[in-house]
């Protein structure tokens, strides 16, 4: 793997192994749809910020997720509207909620946890919908090139840290002309590896 080259898009002057890092805490994606019924018909999906990857943004509206033992408030909406509604949380959020989502890719929905979506304007009883994401790196397939992976491999990721020393496993590379390169992992994990703000990991084949 090659470590002399530079990447471009959000690595700028990092080395061509070396993935930044950003912690994804517990948001919701929503079909158009279901955010007409939480927030009513003449409600719009209002950007706040720009996320990292490109056309993705976290919206102004928040919602409540509600399980068998509690729930969580204020759960960011993320943009733009997909065609199916998705709820990521952590395994932490899932015991104070009483769940057991399991871990999952974006988008891979069937047989998913049901979960309660409760917003100003009304309430869903979603019977799937909720999963824990697993850890990932968005890339374009010029970085892929550069890294030597290929969508869908599964890859080891040390994380570079003088706290702590760790590795994980089973991370997933997902690769797109409309991705730029950064590893997503929830707080739980963030947690566990000492994650610090511009923290980096270096890719393992």
């Amino acid at each position: 793997m090659p470590n002399n080259q530079t990447l471009g898009s959000n690595s700028k002057s990092i080395l061509a192994d070396t993935i930044p890092i950003a912690v994804s805490a517990s948001h919701s994606h929503l079909s158009e749809e279901d955010f007409y019924h939480l927030f009513g018909e003449n409600s719009k999906l209002i950007k706040w910020k720009d996320l990292s990857q490109p056309g993705q943004f976290a919206a102004q509206k928040v919602l409540t997720i509600k399980g068998p033992r509690g729930q969580i408030d204020n759960v960011r909406i993320l943009g733009p509207f997909r065609n199916d509604t998705q709820i990521e949380i952590s395994q932490t959020d899932a015991v104070k909620l009483g769940v057991s989502p399991p871990i999952r890719m974006s988008g891979d929905l069937k047989n998913s946890s049901p979960i309660t979506l409760i917003g100003p304007h009304g309430i869903l009883h979603k019977k799937h919908g909720l999963i824990i994401a697993q850890a990932h790196i968005h890339m374009s397939e010029t970085e892929a090139a550069l890294l030597n992976v290929k969508d869908q491999e599964i890859v080891k990721v040390e994380i570079i840290s003088e706290v702590r020393q760790i590795q994980m496993m089973n991370v997933v590379v997902r690769v797109s002309p409309n991705f730029m390169l950064e590893m997503h992992i929830d707080t739980d994990e963030a947690n566990a590896a000492a994650i610090a703000t511009n923290q980096h990991g270096k890719l393992k084949k």
